[in-house]
C-alpha cells in the first residue's frame, strides 16, 4: 500500500499509514516520506512493532546516523547498537534508575524545548522515536512548528532577526539544570556550533526559527540582550496554536524534522518504567 496521510493539525503533523516499517522500503516510499516531512514536519506511525535492527534500517534510508549528546556523555550503553539511543529511565542493570542516577538528568533535560543535535555541525535532520514500554500516564511529547512561528512574527521583528546567529552548545541545557559534573574532555567533546536564528528549509523553502535549549547566546548581541531575545522567541514559538501534543501508544513511531520543529517530553512518574528508542540522522547541509 502507498503512504497515506491524515493531517492532525492544519499544515502541521499527520498520521501516516499504509507502510510496514519493519520491511525494507522502496525508494518511492522513502521519497514519499521525505515529501510528507517537508509538508507536515511530524509523522505519526501507529502499530509499528520494530526490532532494533529494523528501526536502524528504517532510519538509514534518510542519511547517516547521529550519536548526538552521547559523544559528550560517555554514558554506558545498555543497547546493542551504539546508534540506537536509549530514551529511558532504565539503568545499566536493566532496572528503573534511582532519582539520583545520571540517567534521570537526561529525562529531565528532554523536558526542555530543543532541536536534537543543534549543538553540532552538521546538526540533525530527522529523529525517529519508537515506544517500547510506557507508563500508565504522562510522558507525552510536544512538538512546536518553527515555520508557523516565524510566519506569525511581525515584519519589524523578522527584520530585527536578520543577520543574527545563536551559539548552540551540547552541555548548555544540562548546566541550566545544575548538571555540571563533566570532565574537560567531555566539555570539549562537541565544539559549539553557530546557526542563524532564521534558517530556510532546504526541502520546502520556508523560513523558520532555529532556537531551543541548546542555544546559549546570540553572537552579535551582549549576552544579556541575546538571552532575553532567545527567551522571547521561545515563548512566542511554543504558544499552543503552534504545538502538537502526542500521547504515546505502544509500538508508535514518531518521526520529526529537527530543522522545522522544537520538541520536549512531558513529566511522568520517574518510578514507572518508560522505554523509548531513538534514531537520528544527520542533515546533509551544514
Amino acid at each position: 500500500m502507498p503512504l497515506t496521510l491524515t493531517p492532525i493539525q492544519p499544515g502541521f503533523a499527520a498520521r501516516a499509514s499504509g507502510l510496514d516499517l519493519s520491511r525494507p522500503l522502496a525508494r518511492a516510499d522513502v521519497r514519499a516520506i521525505e515529501a510528507a516531512m517537508d509538508e507536515h514536519a511530524v509523522l505519526v506511525f501507529r502499530g509499528q512493532a520494530l526490532a532494533p535492527d529494523a528501526q536502524l534500517e528504517f532510519a538509514q534510508n534518510f542519511g547517516n546516523l547521529d550519536l548526538g549528546f552521547k559523544k559528550a556523555s560517555k554514558a554506558p550503553n545498555r543497547l546493542a547498537h551504539e546508534e540506537l539511543l536509549d530514551i529511558s529511565n532504565v539503568d545499566e542493570a536493566g532496572q528503573v534508575a534511582d532519582r539520583n542516577h545520571r540517567k534521570i538528568v537526561g529525562n529531565l533535560a528532554n523536558q526542555l524545548w530543543h532541536s536534537d543535535s543543534s549543538f553540532q555541525s552538521p546538526p540533525a535532520r530527522y529523529s525517529m522515536l519508537h515506544a517500547v514500554v510506557l507508563p500508565d500516564e504522562g510522558g507525552e511529547t510536544e512538538f512546536a512548528d518553527m515555520r508557523a512561528a516565524y510566519d506569525a512574527l511581525p515584519p519589524a521583528h523578522k527584520q530585527r532577526l536578520e543577520g543574527l546567529h545563536a551559539e548552540h552548545y551540547a552541555l548548555h541545557s544540562r548546566f541550566l539544570l545544575g548538571d555540571t559534573d563533566y570532565s574537560e574532555a567531555q566539555r570539549q567533546a562537541i565544539p559549539p556550533a553557530a546557526w542563524p536564528l532564521v534558517r530556510r528549509h532546504p526541502g520546502n523553502g520556508r523560513h523558520l526559527l532555529f532556537i531551543g535549549a541548546h542555544a546559549s547566546h546570540v553572537l552579535e548581541l551582549t549576552v544579556a540582550e541575546g538571552r532575553l531575545l532567545l527567551m522571547d522567541l521561545l515563548e512566542h514559538a511554543t504558544q499552543p496554536r503552534f504545538v502538537y501534543r502526542h500521547t504515546w501508544q505502544p509500538a508508535d513511531l514518531v518521526m520529526w524534522d529537527n530543522r522545522s520543529t522544537l520538541h520536549r517530553g512531558r513529566p511522568f512518574d520517574l518510578s514507572a518504567r518508560r522505554e523509548l528508542r531513538r534514531t537520528t540522522t544527520l542533515d546533509a547541509v551544514a
